[in-house]
């Protein structure tokens, strides 16, 4: 039997009350779970990510990307480091240090099991780290040698490739933002932050399958894709940020519906269990740190149980979030990029 959902178009929402009246959940934050030591530095946190065990891991901007002009090869390296914590947020180890991939973080997750995975913006690389901090798969590659200045993100080199932002049918990414993957391992991967607009999918050994979406404003379209989960069923949900909505597809990429009432979402999660629930952040944008900020909790049809927090910098605000981890229903971990922290949340 398939289930039917209808999602209320952002109008009706608005005008029936629904947007403006999501009741506040109430919760406790904890700012201070992470203890660095004194020979770590903490940057904008852009991914926060827990394990099995509870251990935390962390990809932070730390450092400056350098592009180094010595020859005819512009070459850039530096800029992000990925740390891990105990569950009580005692420092433990640095994984990858000075890693070939490591320039502008964006995200980490970690998948049923326990492997790491990093997306890094700028190097356009997805990242499979086993338990002992080892490389196992690279999606994605790094360029060879970097353009000075930097190219227009719209600038040439689309010929033949459909659409605008349609993106190479290839595992060529330009700056990805999240990872994901469904039961069968899988491999979803948001290539949405730079010139490309669109999903593609791997298997689990990371072999090309597919990928969908375009540049625009309509179904199976995106702008500004900045995150994605699934559910237990395999259903792909993706943060259109730039549309203002999240889009919800099949496994192969078809349309399912939309939802339209949580503000700009930019971090999404799925909880784990046999009820889950999708979280969204309305992240403030950089340019305008006193604005949004809370975050959503949502049934996977759309509807909004709550939400919680604002933009600010003290404790219980946000500033700029860019991650949720919810492997527990109501014990959140979220990294922020503009306040340079991780908070743990616990919800009531």
């Amino acid at each position: 039997m398939k289930r039917r959902w209808t999602i209320l178009p952002a109008a009706m929402l608005f005008a029936s009350g629904l947007y403006a009246q999501a009741p506040d959940i109430n919760f406790d934050a904890n700012a201070n779970l992470l203890k660095y030591p004194d020979s770590v530095a903490i940057g904008e946190v852009a991914g926060v990510a827990t394990d099995s065990k509870g251990n935390i891991f962390v990809y932070t901007r730390t450092g400056h990307p350098t592009i180094t002009i010595g020859t005819s090869r512009p070459f850039a390296h530096g800029g992000s480091r990925l740390y891990q914590f105990d569950r009580t947020g005692k420092f433990v180890r640095e994984i990858g240090k000075d890693l070939y991939g490591f320039l502008v973080a964006q995200q980490v997750r970690v998948d049923p099991q326990d492997n790491v995975w990093v997306v890094d913006q700028m190097s356009s690389m997805v990242i499979k780290f086993d338990q002992n901090g080892r490389v196992q798969l690279l999606l994605g590659r790094k360029s060879e040698s970097e353009r000075v200045p930097a190219p227009p993100l719209d600038a040439p080199g689309r010929a033949g490739r459909g659409p605008a932002g349609a993106g190479a049918q290839s595992d060529i990414f330009n700056r990805p933002t999240d990872v994901a993957w469904d039961n069968a391992g899988n491999i979803y991967v948001a290539d949405g932050y730079g010139a490309n607009a669109r999903i593609a999918k791997f298997d689990k050994t990371g072999k090309f399958v597919k990928s969908w979406g375009a540049k625009g404003s309509a179904n199976s379209q995106f702008n500004s894709i900045r995150g994605i989960a699934l559910d237990s069923a395999g259903n792909v949900y993706v943060a259109d940020a730039g549309n203002k909505r999240i889009q919800v597809f099949d496994g192969d990429g078809n349309f399912k519906s939309q939802i339209t009432n949580v503000g700009s979402p930019s971090a999404i999660c799925i909880s784990s269990g046999p009820h889950q629930y999708l979280y969204s952040s309305n992240s403030n944008p950089p340019e305008d740190i006193d604005h949004d900020g809370e975050i959503y909790k949502l049934e996977l049809d759309g509807r909004i149980d709550g939400k919680f927090g604002r933009a600010g910098k003290l404790p219980k605000e946000f500033g700029t979030v860019n991650a949720i981890d919810c492997r527990r229903e109501n014990e959140l971990l979220v990294g922020e990029l503009g306040n340079w922290r991780v908070q743990k949340l616990t919800l009531h």
